[in-house]
């Protein structure tokens, strides 16, 4: 699993589970779905009524995650 203080209880990252593709911690929900869905017009309730198993709040904390990450490397640059 990713650690960090918000990753731990929202991604999640172990060989045995999808090759070790990112997912939503406690599900076998790719993170990438979520932005498959978001780029494909989708609504973030889309998404949720599509996978049951990942809380609101994880998708929020994803999104928090990749805003901060993009305001960081930007910051750089």
């Amino acid at each position: 699993m990713i650690k960090s203080n918000s990753m731990n209880k929202t991604i999640e990252v172990n060989p045995e589970k999808l090759s070790g593709v990112p997912v939503f911690a406690g599900t076998r929900v790719p993170i990438q779905n979520l932005f498959d869905y978001l780029e494909g017009g989708d609504t973030l309730e889309d998404f949720l009524d599509g996978f049951p198993p990942v809380t609101r709040e994880q998708a929020i904390d994803v999104l928090e995650l990749a805003k901060k990450s993009l305001l960081k490397d930007a910051a750089k640059n």
